[in-house]
């Protein structure tokens, strides 16, 4: 004899299954379709932040843990790192784009060209 309340809970457990499934290639499709303003934010985003961290490097001699403080707000996933001996800041947005600045002499600090 098999417990109904056994049945019940294997058939809920496999309804919360499908339903996360389903909500898992929701946002997949919705991250798809929008690919493109994404990227393009990213962009941005990351061209800003590393341009304004070399400034802040290496112009005004602050430490790169000081220049964080000034990304602005919903840039979290933005990290950055330098390269002290090339004198240039790379922001990075995970899985989607990153881009460097670099310190010239006479101009600043400026970004390396797009590729894409």
């Amino acid at each position: 004899m098999v417990n109904s309340g056994s049945r019940s809970s294997s058939l809920k457990s496999r309804i919360a299954l499908w339903l996360l499934l389903l909500a898992v290639l929701a946002i997949a499709a919705a991250v798809w379709f929008n690919r493109a303003p994404i990227k393009g934010y990213a962009d941005v985003g990351t061209s800003y932040a590393a341009r304004v961290a070399c400034s802040c490097r290496f112009v005004a001699g602050r430490s790169l843990e000081d220049c964080e403080k000034d990304k602005l707000g919903g840039m979290e996933l933005v990290s950055l790192s330098e390269d002290v001996e090339a004198q240039s800041v790379t922001a990075n947005f995970p899985l989607v784009t990153s881009n460097t600045a670099s310190l010239r002499e006479g101009y600043g600090c400026v970004l390396e060209e797009w590729e894409g």
